[in-house]
């Protein structure tokens, strides 16, 4: 966290710390669990803490399993683009789309928690929109009532959602700050060799969002 200070009309917005993304979980992050604690004391800087909490119905459409013979991790061209596959994950009201025990003090200090992914057709990987890059899910809104000028941003997973989600608060007129130290990566691999890290990290430096 070199070099970051918490300024007047911060929110720190924690993405998706949930069970399911951790170790052991449907969708687990290596070492996902490992930011958790970390959070939870960052939090307390902070005037303004916003969670985000993937909230699938069953039989999403991102999940392999609504797709005969697709393989989780592949993709597949919906109606508003390339969606990879995932394994069954977050469902609502199941104990993998908790939020891990680690990360409450945080989750208990938060002024909004918004709940994403619960249009069945589509998926919803930013905070502030869903993957159809159309449909707002009112974030941005709220945080310009609550004052807030800048979003820093931690949680799961840094290459996907928090990175689709740093990149529209740019979008919508913040500024954006990612702490990769309280963030952990999927880091799947793309065509051109590199890795979902390397196009995030690409996409921050275009968009100037900062790491911190």
């Amino acid at each position: 966290m070199s070099g970051f200070a918490v300024q007047p009309g911060d929110a720190l917005v924690v993405i998706d710390p949930q069970v399911d993304f951790c170790p052991g979980g449907a969708l687990a992050v290596t070492d996902g669990d490992a930011v958790m604690a970390p959070i939870a004391a960052l939090s307390a800087a902070f005037a303004t803490v916003v969670v985000t909490q993937d909230w699938h119905p069953a039989g999403h459409s991102s999940f392999a399993s609504s797709h005969a013979g697709a393989a989780p991790f592949s993709t597949m061209t919906m109606a508003y683009g390339e969606q990879v596959l995932w394994p069954d994950h977050c469902i609502r009201g199941a104990a993998g789309a908790g939020f891990h025990p680690a990360v409450m003090p945080a989750v208990d200090r938060a002024r909004l928690i918004l709940r994403k992914g619960i249009n069945t057709a589509v998926d919803s990987y930013s905070a502030f929109f869903e993957n159809d890059k159309v449909t707002r899910t009112g974030l941005a809104g709220a945080l310009r009532d609550l004052g807030v000028r800048r979003c820093v941003f931690v949680g799961l997973a840094y290459d996907f959602c928090v990175a689709w989600s740093a990149l529209d608060a740019v979008r919508e007129g913040f500024g954006a700050v990612v702490l990769k130290d309280h963030a952990r990566a999927i880091g799947m691999p793309v065509s051109d060799g590199r890795t979902t890290v390397d196009v995030a990290e690409a996409e921050f430096a275009a968009a100037g969002v900062v790491l911190g």
